[in-house]
């Protein structure tokens, strides 16, 4: 069964008690734009007894919001009880709500795309506040004043921008007008809500229209200002003709294919974080950034830790920051070094960085043929083969584990590598040589 059937006999089963019972939010939008929806919310008049007492297995997880959440043929529905909130004293929730009516439940939402109800017996809509000619003209607009959707739950102010970036629709002038004016709001939000809508933001195909307007709005001074020195930065000419660091970030976003990874959007939005902070100009007049990749790296860490972003979410970002500058040598890498840079798990995300990286600069792909050759060329066996020698040799001969133990495994890896050394009994040979 399919979580609209499920949601579909839930809602019949409110209405032949006695209630109203609506399809409500997101799920009505998306089925208008011909999207399908991820999940069905179901608004009713019933109140939370009576929706506990027609679904006994019901959990009551907003009980003070009157929200239960009902299990039906392996779906989870979301039931809300028709309501009003009362004054957002912390500007996240409402400090009371009081249940009320279908028309009232609408004006308390955020956007009016957002605002519709469906009966989902009929499949009439059921438009309070303009979300039909919203969605017909293509547009995101808060429902009622601005400024007080924004002032009851600053997150509204990211979910603006995300629903903007992900269905391709401007903001309305008076709404990012009250974006502008309430931005600085953001600061009451947990870094995890703000991580989550960033997130939905920086995965969209249309991230570079999500960046540009974090930054347009000002919301992106209160939660990531590191990117606003990349604006006005410029470069050398000769490898960056298309402009600052911040127009090089936005071109890059935009050449992501449209389902990158979190963590290589997340990269490529951070790879050249540190740009501003060292650059330096040559008494000739050539601007450097030395040392960017490792400080970015740093940064990244930094960033991302700060918005709750999950360890490996972390490590594998600021890993392929702290690597993005290494392509340039790929060529006059010894075939060992080649092969351990190869071997590291982010290695084809860290391509993907490279090709948009010179794709919208330079346009070399020098580097980028040459490791895809040698991708085919190492194919036919594991970069990094079982070793020949392992730890317990090195212990059975009186060796004990510590920065000389390191180096001989690695030296005797790299002879591996380097197809010097292929049978284990040479590379036993080759430790007596070592050790003698």
């Amino acid at each position: 069964m399919t979580t609209r059937a499920s949601a579909t006999s839930l809602a019949l089963r409110l209405t032949k008690a006695g209630h109203t019972a609506c399809f409500a939010g997101g799920c009505v939008r998306d089925k208008l734009l011909g999207l399908e929806p991820k999940d069905y919310d179901i608004a009713t008049s019933a109140p939370p007894s009576a929706v506990i007492a027609l679904f006994p297995g019901a959990n009551q997880v907003g009980a003070h919001f009157g929200v239960c959440i009902a299990k039906h043929e392996g779906h989870h529905i979301e039931i809300a009880t028709f309501r009003t909130d009362g004054s957002y004293g912390d500007g996240r929730r409402p400090d009371s709500v009081t249940f009320s009516t279908p028309e009232e439940d609408a004006h308390r939402r955020d956007f009016t795309i957002n605002g519709l109800f469906e009966n989902p017996e009929t499949g009439e809509i059921i438009d309070h506040v303009g979300g039909i000619r919203d969605l017909e003209a293509r547009i995101i607009r808060a429902i009622g004043t601005p400024s007080h959707r924004f002032q009851e739950d600053a997150l509204r102010l990211l979910r603006a921008v995300r629903f903007s970036t992900t269905l391709g629709f401007p903001i309305e002038p008076e709404t990012f007008a009250a974006i502008r004016e309430n931005a600085h709001l953001i600061g009451k939000i947990s870094p995890e809500r703000i991580r989550d809508e960033f997130s939905k933001i920086i995965v969209s195909p249309n991230r570079r229209c999500g960046l540009e307007l974090l930054v347009d709005s000002g919301l992106i001074d209160h939660f990531l200002p590191e990117i606003l020195p990349l604006i006005g930065c410029d470069q050398p000419p000769e490898w960056h003709p298309e402009g600052d660091v911040y127009i090089h970030t936005c071109i890059m976003l935009e050449m992501l294919a449209p389902d990158a990874p979190l963590e290589l959007c997340l990269a490529t939005l951070l790879h050249d974080i540190a740009k501003p902070p060292t650059r330096t100009i040559d008494p000739d007049g050539r601007i450097r950034f030395n040392g960017h990749d490792a400080l970015g790296a740093e940064m990244a860490e930094q960033i991302l830790t700060r918005l709750r972003y999950p360890n490996a979410v972390i490590r594998d970002a600021a890993h392929m920051v702290s690597r993005h500058m290494q392509f340039m040598n790929v060529q006059q890498m010894r075939k060992a070094k080649l092969k351990r840079f190869m071997s590291e798990p982010t290695f084809p995300q860290e391509m993907e960085l490279h090709r948009v990286d010179c794709a919208s600069s330079n346009g070399f792909t020098d580097n980028y043929d040459f490791l895809n050759e040698k991708a085919e060329e190492f194919a036919s066996e594991p970069l990094i083969p079982p070793p020949l020698v392992t730890g317990k040799d090195l212990i059975a001969r009186g060796l004990k584990p510590g920065p000389r133990f390191k180096d001989i495994i690695e030296e005797i890896q790299t002879e591996q590598l380097e197809n010097r050394l292929s049978t284990r009994e040479a590379a036993l040979e080759y430790l007596e040589t070592l050790l003698s």
